[in-house]
């Protein structure tokens, strides 16, 4: 039976007892010279966030839609060694040759040759395309692995058109976390392949050290575009990691109304209210009605932390708004009737904090009133943000707490 690998990615992992454990995130294999790659195992995210690996030879299963596997799996952060590839991370997108003509590898397919013995036997390619961008060009066949040649030669240009299509269904925070177990030269490639809005994305969920490594590698103009796109309390954090003079090259760059909150945020320092406050919550006038507020948290891009709660405050509705009035909770918009207005309803015993409230002032006081969110106004009354528990929690984690490993120990058996 051929297993397409491209297509394992993200399937789910049960252990003997039938719990799920995690998900495929990649298949390890050993190249040869000539020969079929043997399969070694499977990379395996597990919560939170740490790849594992599962030898081949434990598993016992791969179905649609599952891999089981026996015994005990180890909880070591996986580590790559020099003698492996990794076949969606790695080989996907490649421009190799067959009988002389130069294709671009679309999946590869592992069959099982003995008991727990797998390895690479076929290469889907598709023709007349460069590997770059999302869309497939030319037809594609399935041919053998003895008939293709250049997988052992480094591309300067691999491109990610394949590797995308193989996580495209995954979250900002999945594909962050493969982007990171990526060499450098195909986190980049990866990084130049997606669009602005999901690079975007995936950008707020990345480690420092990787948002500075794509930034300073994407053109000025590129740069600029993406942190548009940003949140802007996840943009200003960003750019607070840069060198001043390129933070201020980037920002004269982005177009004025989307830099302006970005500018009013690095005002703050980092570890304040006003330094980690987003500057778009849901803000509506007082004769808005509940069923604006419902349309208003109902779109895509709201976060359930920033949706929890609608600020009502006086014209303008902008941050910073005109004088702040009182808030609307999420569960006592379900409960009214859709032509009531938000003045009539609002909370007005929930003092909002000052933009200079400390780290731990604010966390004290989320968990004091069991809040997702707090209103911050400045000096005169204004709104000019709202801090989140995320807001909160990202603050409170290490730096590198996207980085650390829960376990102990590297490698892998």
């Amino acid at each position: 039976m051929k297993i397409f690998i491209a297509r394992l990615a993200g399937t789910p992992v049960f252990d003997p007892a039938g719990d799920q454990i995690g998900r495929v995130r990649d298949v390890v294999v050993a190249m040869a010279g000539s020969a079929p790659p043997r399969v070694h195992g499977l990379v395996v995210e597990v919560q939170p966030r740490r790849r594992v690996f599962l030898p081949i030879t434990r598993v016992r299963g791969i179905e649609a839609g599952s891999v089981v596997f026996s015994g005990q799996i180890n909880m070591r952060r996986f580590e790559q060694r020099a003698t492996e590839s990794l076949v969606i991370g790695e080989m996907l997108d490649l421009q190799v040759e067959v009988e002389g003509d130069r294709v671009t590898v679309l999946d590869l397919a592992m069959e099982e040759t003995r008991h727990a013995e797998w390895v690479v036997t076929k290469v889907a390619v598709v023709t007349g395309g460069s590997g770059i961008g999302l869309r497939r060009r030319g037809p594609t066949k399935i041919v053998d692995w003895g008939e293709v040649s250049g997988f052992n030669v480094i591309q300067k240009d691999q491109g990610a058109a394949n590797l995308l299509f193989a996580f495209e269904t995954m979250r900002a925070a999945d594909l962050a976390s493969a982007l990171h177990a990526l060499p450098d030269k195909r986190r980049v490639e990866v990084a130049a392949a997606l669009d602005d809005v999901r690079l975007a994305d995936v950008l707020e969920e990345l480690p420092e050290r990787d948002q500075i490594g794509i930034m300073s590698r994407l053109s000025p103009d590129r740069a600029a575009d993406v942190l548009e796109e940003m949140n802007p309390d996840d943009a200003a954090d960003l750019l607070q990691d840069l060198p001043p003079e390129q933070a201020e090259a980037l920002m004269a760059l982005m177009e004025p109304e989307e830099a302006a909150p970005i500018r009013r945020l690095l005002v703050y320092p980092e570890n304040t209210a006003g330094g980690m406050m987003t500057s778009e919550p849901v803000v509506l006038p007082p004769n808005a009605t509940v069923a604006e507020a419902l349309a208003h948290i109902r779109q895509r891009e709201v976060t359930p932390t920033v949706a929890a709660q609608v600020y009502v405050a006086r014209q303008p509705i902008e941050t910073p708004t005109g004088r702040y009035l009182g808030l609307a909770h999420f569960q006592r918009l379900l409960r009214e009737p859709p032509s009531v207005l938000l003045g009539a309803i609002m909370d007005t015993s929930i003092d909002p904090i000052k933009p200079e409230y400390t780290l731990n002032q604010v966390t004290s006081y989320l968990a004091t009133y069991n809040l997702m969110a707090v209103p911050v106004v400045d000096e005169v009354g204004r709104l000019v943000g709202a801090v989140t528990v995320d807001d909160v929690l990202d603050h409170l984690l290490p730096d590198d707490w996207r980085e650390q490993d829960p376990g102990s120990g590297n490698g892998h058996g």
